[in-house]
């Protein structure tokens, strides 16, 4: 079986004009999963046992089964029982899947995160007048914020990735379209390999900014 290079080049921008909607699903999936990491993270402090054992037994499910499970219990499983959710699309269910698993990896992120900040710092900014809100804004915050930004980072990274399984849902981004385009034409190897090509080269971009954005938040911390 011979490759087809023209086919292979040609396909690339076909792909390509798929790429704002993997994006959009990865920056929308990426923005719930940070606001739902975030109150994971305060429930799991909650003095209340049964808010704490809610987060910690949310975050176990969601980190020990596969995403694409839990996406087809959303979009397939749950409107059998709640029928209001038939009218969820699939880049809506898409976008939630992905945002619910994501988000318990990012509460245990920022837990840790928080945690790596020297409680005497929150302490000492009090003894001083803060409140605590006032001394977690200032004190904590911009250090968990550092360290936790790789972390960020490469689970962009992995969502950027994990909207491929989009296509499962009946989603046509630039994984869906490449499931098109082979099935038509028969040229498989071609056209996956196009589209893994483009999910590279937007790994590299982001690399590059991530790295740039490390530097420039760690600089007022480097000796």
């Amino acid at each position: 079986m011979n490759f087809d290079l023209s086919y292979f080049v040609n396909s690339l921008p076909r792909l390509l004009s798929y790429l704002p909607i993997t994006l959009m699903l990865a920056v929308l999936s990426m923005l719930f999963a940070v606001i739902l990491g975030i109150i994971l993270e305060a429930m799991i402090r909650s003095p209340l046992k049964v808010i704490a054992a809610s987060a910690n037994a949310y975050i176990l499910f969601f980190r020990s089964t596969p995403l694409l499970v839990q996406l087809f219990l959303l979009y397939y499983g749950l409107p059998q029982i709640f029928p209001a959710l038939s009218a969820m699309d699939a880049f809506q269910a898409t976008i939630i899947g992905i945002s619910l698993n994501n988000g318990a990896y990012l509460a245990e992120i920022f837990r840790g995160a928080i945690d790596s900040v020297d409680r005497g710092q929150m302490e000492a900014a009090q003894s001083v007048g803060m409140t605590r809100m006032q001394a977690f804004r200032r004190i904590v915050f911009p250090q968990a914020y550092r360290i936790a930004l790789p972390s960020l980072g490469n689970t962009f990274l992995v969502i950027i990735k994990e909207t491929s399984l989009g296509f499962t849902l009946g989603l046509t981004e630039m994984m869906g379209q490449a499931k098109l385009m082979a099935a038509d034409t028969l040229k498989v190897m071609e056209t996956f390999l196009s589209v893994s090509l483009l999910y590279l080269i937007v790994a590299l971009l982001f690399g590059k900014f991530q790295g740039k954005l490390e530097k420039k938040v760690g600089r007022p911390y480097a000796r």
